[in-house]
């Protein structure tokens, strides 16, 4: 009897973690999608390059002044189904445009500081809602899987 209780607790618990959803889903998985209303849109997808900068400082390049991904939103929602990538593992970062480029310096003495997304695990097993915690400023972004040059980036606008 206190096995089944337990039990029955677990799968409740479980089943409250997860959300409902029945909006569009993703045409393709390991993209993240800008959420307006019932439409998602592809963020771009690009491959960040690598410079040297002073001293020990990396920069990381990507070409074109502006994302092609755009929103008014200043709390953007995204939709992705994750296959390859970890959920977990995908941060966020503001990218400067500055020559005709969108770029981002790495520095060991000042790092740059990962945008706070919160995921919330929907109805399936590997949908996902992203959720910029703070509103973001007017500018260039990019989300960006730990340890990989790939980007997705969209512009608020």
């Amino acid at each position: 009897m206190r096995i089944c209780c337990l039990a029955l607790c677990f799968a409740a618990a479980f089943a409250a973690a997860a959300q409902i959803y029945t909006g569009p889903r993703p045409a393709q998985p390991d993209l993240p999608y800008l959420k307006h209303a019932e439409n998602l849109v592809p963020t771009e997808v690009l491959e960040a390059k690598e410079e040297k900068g002073k001293k020990d400082d990396v920069i990381y390049v990507i070409n074109g002044a502006a994302s092609s991904a755009r929103t008014p939103l200043a709390s953007p929602i995204f939709v992705m189904q994750f296959d390859k990538l970890v959920a977990a593992k995908l941060s966020l970062y503001k990218l400067e445009s500055r020559n005709g480029r969108r770029e981002i310096i790495f520095s060991p003495k000042k790092p740059p500081k990962a945008i706070r997304v919160e995921l919330t695990h929907l109805n399936t097993e590997k949908l996902y809602r992203l959720e910029v915690d703070e509103s973001l400023e007017p500018g260039e972004y990019a989300f960006s899987p730990d340890g990989s040059n790939q980007v997705f980036c969209f512009q608020v606008y």
